[in-house]
């Protein structure tokens, strides 16, 4: 009887263990999707914002504020992460804005700068053009053209085709999903959690 009783109690606790490993790329996806609910304006404009838990006014963001939003529903401030890696770690960052320390109020809205964060942080997943690769909740960094560089989320959605996930980005229109995984030129591809 002792042992039933523990395997009931056991089974439970390591069934809710695996669902929480398993899920929260998921649960990421799905918070990009929530997103894509709000109406929001492109706007790449430098605004000063509170410490930790920062965010650019409602209605406004970029491209990473995608990013950053769907993270924070999940309870991780990427502001705070970038910018306490920054504090520590600031060379190994580029030096393309002339900064000679971190912002916190801007470092984790540029692509770049997300792009080594999550290299970093041990979550950098290959770079294909196999859609079977890109799941839901990774984070995917393109190059539009030049050094324009773009990130989104994918999500459990499929094109019509049904042979790649949809991303969630905001390239001009606002928050949206789209087939674009591989409309640009892959240059990142994360599976970040903390």
């Amino acid at each position: 009887m002792k042992t039933n009783l523990l395997v009931i109690l056991f089974l439970p606790l390591t069934l809710c263990s695996a669902f929480a490993q398993t899920n929260f790329h998921d649960r990421l996806a799905d918070s990009a999707l929530v997103l894509t609910k709000q109406k929001v304006v492109y706007d790449p404009t430098y605004f000063a914002i509170k410490y930790p838990n920062g965010d650019v006014p409602d209605g406004k963001g970029v491209c990473t504020d995608v990013v950053i939003r769907a993270y924070r529903k999940l309870g991780i401030d990427l502001q705070k992460e970038v910018h306490e890696d920054m504090k520590v770690n600031f060379s190994k960052y580029p030096n393309k804005w002339g900064l000679t320390k971190p912002d916190k109020n801007i470092d984790h809205r540029r692509v770049p700068n997300l792009m080594v964060f999550f290299s970093r942080h041990n979550s950098t997943q290959p770079i294909s053009q196999n859609p079977k690769d890109y799941l839901p909740g990774d984070v995917v960094c393109w190059n539009l053209y030049d050094a324009v560089t773009h990130i989104g989320v994918v999500v459990k959605n499929k094109s019509a085709d049904g042979q790649r996930h949809l991303v969630v980005h905001n390239i001009g229109a606002g928050q949206v999903i789209e087939d674009c995984l591989f409309s640009y030129k892959i240059i990142g591809h994360y599976r970040y959690k903390k």
